[in-house]
């Protein structure tokens, strides 16, 4: 009898015979378990598990009936407050990490939500019964303790418990604590194991937990209102993104899960809300990659009466404030390179950028062929007989530039061509009012000078919905939202930042999925 144990689990034996599991990342055999050991092995040393549950239960002691624990102190606590809580009684209760038996006497590592402390357990404190119990019990087990805090002689904090509970039986062995959880897949897919064994990877999460309210309390002290729209949506607008659709049974229609937020808050800023942002869930049915995932979290948010340079001032104050608060100062470690948050950053147009990085100068394009003749030379890529100037800009950017901007860099007033929402500049209209930022070579976040012009923004509706239909997508134009801006849009400044990657910069992460508990991943066969 198996239970679904991961292939790659390795038995290991502790000094007292308690049975661990160590992961290993040697080659199977070709029975699908590691060469250490037999599926017949490990099923059972599973089964002693479940014995040991049941010889509880026949004794009236099945720990799953047990509803609560008064727990009076967290390790944390006792650590921080030692000379304090030195000598008086606590009560604790969390997971049995490690085990030294001595005899008439053990050393057990447990671990709460907030870390780790030492209990020390004698046979003459909590009796030979209750001693003897304990003795049954495994690594992995949550159990209670009540005791005093002492320091042992070797200067260690801990518990020496009075008296013990077991609070919840671990039917699968842990990880050992000399070969730990590192695979990659493993650790994704089994998240709850790998925030057991790794403590490091819950202190991510728990900075991601810290950044979101920091954000919300950075724009609420701006005088910005948090709002929910709708994840679900009856159509598939022209945006580039691919949905993932659903199917309403009441309704008898297809929906499409939001690829993006933007529609919904500027009705609202049409409706009076001044300023708004939402930090939610996106999808996008698209490629997986340590930048991307299918699900992610973007902050968004729009300020009426304001242009893409407020959003400028705003998101390099926010950043710079963040990284002093998350990490203590505004100069952060990333992947070994040091960034400077603070501000200024440098602000180049994209123009600007091609002609620094590049050394070729849009403005010496009179037409969109002399722009392909300079693609052409510098091996650059485009659609044949179908790019424009601005599309070729574009890809000069994406070819030559986007790779050097490691430093927090603002590439601002894009083509024309690839902004659908944002505004045209009145001075130069074949480009935007639009602005992207870039940190360690990945795009960050986009902003707009938002486009208000109704008439305007149904020509460009029109043109990328027969874009997507093209390439056989059902996309349609957003009419509802073209009759909200022909009640009137005030001038207003939008902004849209992934959560993710800012949560990957500042806890140094190489991979999103480093920073997603539940990563998308493909079910194992």
């Amino acid at each position: 009898m198996t239970f679904g144990l991961p292939a790659c689990f390795v038995i290991k034996k502790d000094s007292i015979g308690k049975g661990t599991i160590a992961l290993d990342n040697r080659e199977n055999n070709n029975s699908g378990m590691p060469a250490e050991i037999s599926e017949q092995e490990l099923s059972e040393l599973l089964q002693i598990r479940r014995d040991k549950l049941s010889a509880l239960q026949e004794a009236g002691k099945d720990p799953f009936h047990i509803t609560k624990w008064n727990r009076t102190h967290l390790a944390k606590d006792i650590v921080d407050r030692f000379d304090e809580l030195e000598g008086q009684a606590v009560s604790i209760a969390g997971r049995i990490m490690t085990w030294r038996d001595m005899g008439k006497a053990s050393f057990i590592d447990l671990r709460d939500g907030s870390g780790r402390i030492q209990v020390y357990i004698r046979i003459n404190d909590v009796g030979e019964e209750a001693y003897a119990e304990f003795g049954r019990w495994d690594t992995g087990d949550i159990i209670g303790v009540e005791g005093t805090v002492f320091r042992t002689r070797r200067g260690e904090i801990s518990v020496h418990a009075t008296s013990l509970k077991l609070l919840s039986k671990s039917l699968i062995p842990l990880p050992d604590k000399f070969h730990g959880l590192k695979d990659p897949d493993t650790r994704y897919r089994q998240r709850y194991v790998d925030l057991i064994i790794n403590p490091e990877v819950k202190d991510t999460f728990i900075k991601r937990s810290r950044i979101i309210s920091l954000i919300r309390e950075f724009l609420d002290a701006r005088g910005y209102i948090e709002v929910d729209t709708p994840v679900l949506h009856t159509l598939e607008i022209g945006a580039a993104a691919r949905p993932f659709i659903t199917h309403h049974n009441t309704l008898d229609m297809d929906m499409y899960l939001r690829i993006e937020t933007e529609l919904y808050l500027k009705r609202l800023i049409v409706g009076g809300f001044d300023k708004v942002y939402e930090i939610g869930r996106i999808f996008r049915n698209e490629g997986m990659s340590i930048k991307h995932n299918p699900e992610f979290t973007t902050v968004e948010l729009y300020e009426a009466y304001a242009d893409y340079k407020d959003m400028m001032d705003l998101i390099e104050e926010m950043y710079a404030t963040l990284a002093r608060k998350v990490c203590g100062s505004d100069v952060i470690s990333y992947q070994g390179t040091e960034i400077n948050m603070g501000a200024p950053w440098e602000r180049l147009t994209m123009a600007e950028a091609v002609k620094k990085y590049a050394g070729v100068d849009y403005y010496d394009w009179k037409t969109d062929e002399d722009a392909r003749k300079a693609a052409d030379a510098k091996g650059v890529r485009y659609e044949k007989h179908a790019a424009t100037k601005g599309d070729i800009l574009a890809e000069f950017f994406e070819t030559f530039v986007e790779e050097k901007l490691i430093q927090p860099t603002f590439i601002y007033d894009y083509p024309v061509e690839i902004s659908p929402l944002a505004k045209r500049k009145a001075d130069e209209p074949d480009f935007t009012e639009r602005f992207e930022f870039f940190i360690t070579a990945r795009e960050m976040g986009n902003a707009f000078s938002e486009l208000n012009d109704p008439i305007d923004q149904r020509e460009r509706f029109v043109r990328q919905v027969a874009e997507k239909r093209a390439q056989g997508a059902n996309a349609e134009v957003d009419e509802d939202f073209l009759t909200a801006l022909e009640y009137g849009m005030p001038p207003t400044g939008g902004l849209g930042f992934g959560l993710d990657r800012l949560v990957m910069l500042l806890t140094d992460q190489y991979s999103i999925r480093d920073v997603l508990l539940f990563p998308t991943m493909k079910p194992r066969d």
